[in-house]
């Protein structure tokens, strides 16, 4: 019985698995590539470290980890890597870069792709280096061209095109500038106070248990400061790392698995209305009502079989692209695109459950339909009745949603939390679209044209699509929204923080001999010096009579005072001053006046930030070392801070009178106001002080456009999965709802309705369709996006309008098309052959 119903309806049947079509390929599709990509990271680790074993540090090799290095059997190299300025004398360009001082035969696995190929080996002669590709477009250089980095001027031999373990992405934030190591001392740019890492590799011989030497050489590392990675740390953190984003891919693909669900229970509601009066006239027959629930069953699980099957093949396909899209993200530059049968298995299996479980919620009416039906169709109420294995159903689909997601993220709290986040967003757009129905009734504009009440009241009427569009769209339309709002406020808040008379250039590293010329050069140019501040390096050398040592051994501090492991890893940058600047706020304790207190100790002021991870409170004792020399402080004041400020802000400040003679640098905070100036005033820093760097804000502003703009593209093209579910769901919803209309158009027709009469009132109620669920979604992101400001970033909200209103327009004009396209047969034809064509 269901294959010979099924013959008649075959068209609208698959309009009801068409929605989860996408859903299913881009799990498929996520699955797939994630899985190529793991198995690739495990066969290229080696290439993804560039060598067996790394150790790294900001400090100068210590005799004990040089005799390390020195007795390590194999091929060792050297990197010294630092930020600094470098000026491209043929275009009077400057620019922040990455220098990487570089001494050995390095990487030792995988490729350092130059071009041309051999100028990853001839740059080492002397006097030469390779730069970055992104460098060398945005100043125009080429091969042969001379670049100063420091005070030495190098010939650049050749394009930096990859390097192991590296992304497209680095490159853009931190272009690097590759240099001989011989030629490190001649730049003179390693200075008191510079922030420089330096890293050693070796390829040790071919037996040699690297994971065991690791731990055997690890307390003489971190007693000094070093640490080490090995090919397998490396891979572990990598495959981490894409697994959570893989994860985060698979929630937005799964959300648009959940729109086209929301579909298929619209689209199995609307059938299921159609077919009571046949399921009354099979129940008169005999048939029971268990009976009459299968035969319908059966046709959407088979429908939903073949949807599975379809969006499988699909996402199977989509794979190939996903490389691609995050290609600048993506540590290997070729990934396989083999299909993955597990990943095809999940995702049809995902989606059939899923599907099936939304469509349970229309096809219980079934069982409990009355023969009754055939006699009198206000019966139809009585099958309106409560249904506790509604309920049930409620409760599968939010169980599964939470399996689903502990499957993808192993994480008990983010499996109750996205489940009930998803059914808040759908409850809260659910709510709005009976609001909306409810107003619509209430108030409805009897006076207006009769085109204008048809339309009105078909928002209402019985099988209107109200609920469904607002609920789909508006997801699609929330979610694409809120992206271009957040990106555009993270824009907004780099750019406001340049504005007016905030500061936009940084300069540091400046060695306390050179302080007073550079405070000329800056007046020369008729910069303002905002702030001139003083910067010592120190490390923490116990907290509270606690040791890094100690803290290692014993993991209650951990647990019970909670203190994190970083405030005994960094190196402290603080300053001295005798007041407070605009950026902090003292919340408790007292500001210093004294450098000593009544029992000796130094007072110093902590921001809430490293106090929390200190577990420090007023009377705490610290001692810092600062080269040897140990200092006893006493924490006498905690400061709030914003460090979202371009400021000198740090988590721990000194009184004066304690740190003037130690070993320092300083750093200055400037405004310039075009871009002309600035470069000129680089231009002359840069030559008369090589060793200064400066921090130009609207580079930065270029920098986080250019990331933000590559990230949301990725996040763009897993939300159209979103939008394009919406779209199909709009698509099947109007088609469907055809059936529904046609009678109600044709007696439109023969009561004299011109046929473009019955176009404007179909137009018009796409028109207010699409208008309410492109707005509704359209509102729901303004107010994510107020609530992330305001929480989340700590920014003051204030959006612009025209990314919302193309989306808008979009979104409504797309409804409008579609209603349109699907309204032709209905005005083309002449009533009674419509009519004949219905029997």
């Amino acid at each position: 019985m269901a294959w010979r119903d099924s013959r008649r309806n075959k068209a609208r049947l698959f309009l009801f698995v068409s929605s989860i079509i996408l859903g299913i390929a881009s799990l498929v599709a996520i699955n797939s590539f994630s899985e190529n990509l793991q198995k690739d990271i495990n066969k290229e680790a080696k290439s993804l470290l560039g060598a067996d074993l790394v150790l790294e540090s900001n400090r100068v090799a210590s005799p004990d980890v040089q005799h390390i290095i020195d007795s390590l059997e194999g091929e060792k190299s050297r990197m010294v890597n630092f930020a600094s300025m470098v000026y491209y004398p043929k275009g009077g360009n400057t620019r922040l870069a990455f220098i990487r001082a570089y001494e050995g035969n390095f990487p030792y696995y995988g490729t350092f792709t130059t071009e041309p190929a051999d100028a990853y080996k001839t740059f080492k002669s002397g006097g030469k280096a390779v730069v970055d590709r992104s460098l060398m477009i945005q100043f125009g250089m080429e091969a042969g061209d001379s670049l100063k980095v420091g005070e030495k001027m190098f010939e650049i031999e050749g394009t930096v095109i990859g390097i192991p373990g590296s992304s497209g992405l680095t490159s853009a934030v931190a272009p690097s500038v590759f240099i001989p190591m011989e030629d490190l001392v001649a730049t003179n740019l390693v200075q008191v106070g510079s922030r420089v890492e330096y890293m050693y590799y070796f390829q040790l011989p071919e037996l040699t248990d690297v994971e065991k030497l690791g731990k055997q050489i690890d307390p003489v590392l971190d007693a000094n400061g070093y640490r080490y990675t090995t090919v397998e740390e490396r891979r572990e953190n990598i495959g981490e790392a894409f697994s959570s984003l893989a994860n985060f891919l698979n929630l937005v693909g799964f959300i648009a698995l959940l729109l086209g669900c929301i579909g298929v229970a619209s689209s199995v509601h609307i059938y299921v209305k159609d077919k009571l009066a046949t399921v009354a006239v099979l129940r008169c027959l005999g048939t029971s009502g268990k009976q009459a629930f299968l035969i319908y069953l059966i046709q959407i699980f088979a429908m939903g079989i073949i949807g599975a099957v379809l969006g499988a093949a699909l996402g199977s396909g989509l794979q190939i692209l996903l490389p691609k899209v995050l290609g600048d993200f993506l540590p290997l530059e070729n990934i396989s695109a083999s299909v993955s049968p597990s990943a095809v298995v999940e995702g049809i299996v995902t989606g059939l459950i899923i599907s099936l479980l939304f469509a349970l919620l229309p096809l219980i009416v079934i069982r409990r339909t009355s023969p009754l039906l055939t006699l009198r169709a206000s019966f139809e109420d009585q099958v309106q009745e409560r249904d506790y294995l509604r309920w049930v159903i409620y409760v599968l689909i939010f169980l599964f949603v939470g399996l689903f997601t502990f499957l993808q993220t192993k994480d008990l709290m983010q499996s109750i939390y996205f489940p009930i986040g998803i059914a808040v967003a759908f409850l809260v757009l659910a709510g709005i679209a009976k609001l909306t129905v409810w107003a619509v009734r209430k108030f409805f504009p009897t006076n207006w044209s009769f085109i204008w009440r048809q339309s009105i009241a078909n928002l209402y009427r019985p099988n209107n699509q109200t609920l469904t569009l607002i609920v789909s769209i508006g997801l699609g339309t929330a979610l694409i929204t809120t992206l271009f709002l957040t990106q555009e406020l993270l824009l907004n808040q780099v750019a406001m923080s340049g504005s007016g008379d905030q500061p936009n250039l940084i300069l540091y590293d400046i060695q306390p001999d050179q302080k007073d010329e550079i405070i000329d050069l800056v007046k020369e140019y008729n910069l303002p010096i905002q702030q001139q501040v003083p910067i010592v390096t120190m490390r923490l050398d116990n907290l509270d009579g606690l040791t890094k040592t100690e803290y290692k051994a014993d993991t209650t501090y951990r647990t019970e005072r909670k203190i994190s492991g970083w405030v005994f890893n960094r190196e402290y940058r603080v300053t001295y001053r005798d007041s407070l600047i605009e950026t902090e706020k003292i919340i408790e304790g007292k500001w210093h006046e004294s450098n000593r207190d009544s029992s000796g100790f130094i007072p110093v002021s902590l921001s809430t930030r490293v106090s929390n991870a200190m577990s420090a409170e007023i009377g705490t004792r610290i001692d810092f070392n600062v080269q040897g020399a140990i200092l006893e402080t006493v924490v006498a004041s905690i400061r709030e801070v914003d460090f979202n400020r371009i400021q000198t802000n740090f988590f721990v400040v000194f009184p004066t009178g304690i740190l003037e003679k130690a070993p320092q640098f300083n750093v200055i905070i400037s405004r310039v106001e075009d871009p002309t100036t600035s470069a000129k005033f680089q231009q002359a820093l840069i030559t008369k002080f090589p060793n200064v760097s400066a921090i130009d804000l609207t580079i930065i502003l270029e920098t986080v456009d250019n990331v933000l703009s590559k990230l949301s593209f990725v996040i763009r093209f897993m939300a159209l999965f979103s939008i394009l579910t919406g779209l199909l769901v709009l698509i099947s919803s109007v088609i469907l709802s055809k059936y529904q209309r046609i009678k109600e158009s044709v007696l439109l027709r023969t009561l004299g309705a011109k046929g473009n009469q019955i176009l404007k009132i179909n137009a018009l109620e796409y028109f207010v369709l699409g208008a309410l669920a492109s707005l509704t979604g359209i509102v729901l992101a303004f107010l994510g996006t107020f609530l992330l400001a305001k929480f989340s970033f700590d920014m003051v909200f204030s959006p612009s309008l025209i990314p919302p209103l193309i989306v808008f327009l979009v979104i409504t004009g797309l409804t409008v098309l579609i209603g349109m396209l699907n309204s032709r047969d209905i005005i083309n034809k002449p009533p009674l052959e419509v009519l004949r064509a219905e029997i």
